[in-house]
């Protein structure tokens, strides 16, 4: 965690703004790796920004409190950490890379649905039929986006689910890291085997060499995952996680927005309609724990 995390919320509104400013640059980000997908592979892609996060990342350490941060006792759930990463980022890159922004940020948030489904067999927690129903209903809001079967159907859209799967993995995992692990080191120790598993598909993919265009490009992506996961950990100084994770959904939004000015891409119905369905039930699934909690 950051240092100085205060008890409740402190600054509500600041929690939110940092909230709503790190959805944006994550879907930015979402943004800059689907036009370079166009060229290069998504091996080289990992790599290439892996090295430019690295600078971000040294400024969440020292704003943290230092190197003794990075201090692990779990050195191999890092490691399998970093394994459902690397498979997670190859999943969504490669599905974003056919998809519409719009499309594959609403399939992605199926993920607090595999966190609530999979919670009980593997962390023992208990969960009632009203969030069993939520999580019921956010998967038909995924086939609605899908539309398995409809002469529409993308296959390319279960990478993007697949991704999700193996994120709510990543995310369980954490939970059970969380009392004994701090989030720089988590964050330092999965970028840099995201980056070393880019780094070996250079035997195995073609990699391109890098116009000059998109050494800025690869910088850029960088800086707005860093800044991302700075504004992150900053939302849970100031406010409740209850509080500011609706405010996640705002991705939606800016996937949106992204979308139509970047690529010329507008959701379609299904889309829309599917990813109210998936950010509903996702939202429910949040109410029905915060009850539970108090």
């Amino acid at each position: 965690m950051a240092k100085g995390r205060l008890n409740g919320s402190s600054a509500p509104i600041k929690g939110i703004t940092c909230m709503i400013g790190g959805a944006a640059l994550l879907t930015a980000n979402d943004a800059v790796i689907k036009w370079l997908t166009a060229d290069y592979p998504v091996g080289q892609i990992m790599f290439l920004r892996g090295i430019f996060v690295l600078a971000p990342i040294s400024f969440l350490i020292w704003h943290a409190g230092g190197v003794h941060r990075l201090q692990t006792r779990q050195p191999l759930l890092h490691l399998l950490r970093a394994a459902l990463v690397i498979c997670g980022t190859f999943l969504f890159v490669t599905g974003l890379r056919f998809l519409p922004l719009a499309e594959a940020i609403a399939i992605a948030f199926a993920g607090p649905l595999f966190i609530t489904a999979l919670a009980q067999p593997l962390l023992g927690e208990s969960i009632g039929w009203r969030r069993w129903m939520a999580v019921f209903a956010g998967f038909c809001g995924v086939l609605i986006i899908c539309q398995p079967g409809g002469a529409v159907f993308q296959w390319v859209a279960l990478l993007t689910l697949a991704a999700s799967l193996t994120g709510a993995f990543r995310d369980i995992l954490t939970r059970k890291m969380a009392a004994e692990e701090t989030s720089e080191a988590q964050l330092t120790f999965t970028s840099l085997g995201v980056t070393m598993g880019g780094l070996a598909t250079i035997f195995i993919t073609d990699w391109q060499p890098v116009a000059m265009r998109d050494w800025a490009l690869f910088a850029l992506d960088g800086l707005l995952i860093g800044g991302a996961h700075f504004l992150m950990i900053e939302t849970f100084r100031y406010a409740e996680a209850g509080l500011v994770a609706p405010f996640k959904y705002s991705s939606v939004v800016w996937a949106a927005l992204f979308g139509y000015f970047v690529f010329g891409d507008l959701p379609d119905q299904s889309t829309m309609i599917g990813g109210a369905v998936v950010i509903a039930s996702g939202m429910y699934i949040l109410h029905r724990e915060r009850k539970r909690r108090c």
